[in-house]
């Protein structure tokens, strides 16, 4: 049982399988720094948002809402009160999409790359079903 285990282990698809888990974890946080540091604040610029994380609203009022800053969703959270937070769930949108975008196109790569395109030969057309019957007939009626 251990020899098996060992086998399945050391296969090449496992390998792969942890280098792309790896890899994807570190290109998470790539992806999670686009996000949050060039375009959140690009398209918060053009809407007029000062941040997206901070848009959201609240549900239940913390217990002493004097001394919260009402305008941080995590002061609201920290302090015991609801809020909901669709600016943050933007982001995990956006940032879902361009990482979805970048593997398609890193996937759609790789896969020419792997498989050379395959040149299609015409063949020249054969005869049809009746030029071949034709043929036949005349040999029949020579003999």
């Amino acid at each position: 049982m251990l020899k098996e285990f060992k086998e399945f282990a050391i296969k090449g698809n496992m390998l792969d399988l942890a280098i792309g888990f790896i890899l994807g974890a570190a290109f998470s946080t790539v992806v999670k720094s686009l996000v949050d540091d060039i375009i959140m604040p690009l398209v918060s610029a053009v809407l007029g948002s000062p941040d997206f994380t901070n848009l959201f609203v609240v549900l239940k009022d913390p217990a002493d809402v004097a001394s919260v800053n009402m305008t941080s969703i995590e002061a609201v959270r920290e302090a015991g009160g609801i809020a909901l937070g669709y600016g943050l769930f933007i982001n995990a949108v956006i940032a879902f999409l361009i990482m979805a975008f970048i593997l398609y196109l890193i996937v759609k790569n790789v896969n020419k790359l792997r498989e050379p395109e395959e040149k299609i030969v015409e063949e020249p057309a054969g005869p049809t079903q009746e030029e071949l019957l034709a043929d036949i007939r005349d040999l029949l009626k020579k003999g």
